[in-house]
């Protein structure tokens, strides 16, 4: 059993928490509205005021947050989980998806305090992250990676290292890109049909059968052909938003033309210049009809 902190216990990092609880580990969480970790401190988490005190003492720091500027206020600062009496050895790992840039930053603020850092985001929806069904992308130097490994098996059915610290993110950025892409293109396509007069129901059926099927466009489709973007919100499209500066981000650093991550951007922008940012990114559908 290990001592383990989670800060954010969002979506996301409560069904990543509870996992860690399930597997024995004794886990401390922070979340900044306290309110959300009620449901871990029923199943046995300790719930902590900070993230320095959720991750003294600890074994390892998870940390599941929205954005850079989340991530930086749980690891740095005097509240912040990098000041923190640490062990020989305590491992951060940083499942958030973040831009390139901070990752590398972080990494770099974490070893020059001793910690060992796991680049680690993830891909899922919030019910694989409750049923351990994630998949990892991970950048880490194999023996760190090695280390983690038994704190990480509880949350994933597969962890794929793509090399060193970075190296988990830049996959991350490029995929959720391509995500966006695809989102935007499967919105366009439903217009088209639309407008062609086609039956939804039926285009939504044969896309989901087709060559352009993706887990991303199945799930997407269904919720615009249904218009149901306001419950059970999977993936916002704030976050996406996101994602995709961030991955353009990457993209301009390493010289990459990126047209359709651009055009991608420009819908989800729409999104928000809307004040919709908080449905489901498959919304994005009306902003286009509009």
């Amino acid at each position: 059993m290990a001592a383990v902190a989670f800060l954010g216990t969002g979506n996301m990092g409560a069904g990543m928490a509870g996992r860690l609880i399930a597997a024995g580990h004794a886990l401390a969480v922070y979340n900044r509205t306290a309110a959300r970790t009620q449901p871990l401190a029923k199943a046995g988490a300790r719930v902590c005021r900070t993230p320095r005190e959720a991750a003294d003492g600890a074994d390892a720091v998870f940390a599941m947050v929205g954005d850079d500027e989340a991530s930086a206020a749980v690891w740095l600062g005097d509240d912040g989980a990098l000041a923190a009496a640490k062990k020989d050895g305590t491992l951060a790992i940083e499942c958030s998806t973040l831009s390139h840039d901070w990752v590398l930053d972080l990494a770099e603020k974490a070893r020059a305090k001793g910690w060992r850092y796991i680049d680690c985001p993830v891909t899922g929806i919030p019910v694989n992250a409750a049923a351990g069904e994630l998949t990892l992308f991970v950048g880490a130097d194999d023996a760190d990676l090695e280390a983690a490994r038994p704190l990480l098996e509880p949350l994933a059915k597969e962890i794929i290292q793509f090399g060193p610290v970075g190296a988990g993110t830049a996959y991350k950025l490029m995929v959720n890109l391509m995500g966006a892409v695809q989102i935007a293109g499967a919105a366009e396509g439903l217009l088209i049909a639309e407008k062609a007069g086609l039956d939804p129901e039926t285009v939504s059926y044969a896309l989901a059968r087709g060559a352009a099927a993706s887990p991303q466009v199945v799930r997407n489709i269904r919720r615009m052909t249904a218009g149901d973007h306001d419950r059970n919100v999977t993936f916002s499209g704030r976050l996406r938003l996101k994602d995709v500066l961030y991955g353009l981000r990457l993209a301009d650093k390493l010289g990459q033309q990126t047209p359709f991550g651009r055009a991608a951007r420009d819908a989800f922008q729409r999104l928000l210049d809307q004040g919709l940012e908080e449905l489901n990114e498959s919304k994005v559908i009306d902003v286009l009809r509009s």
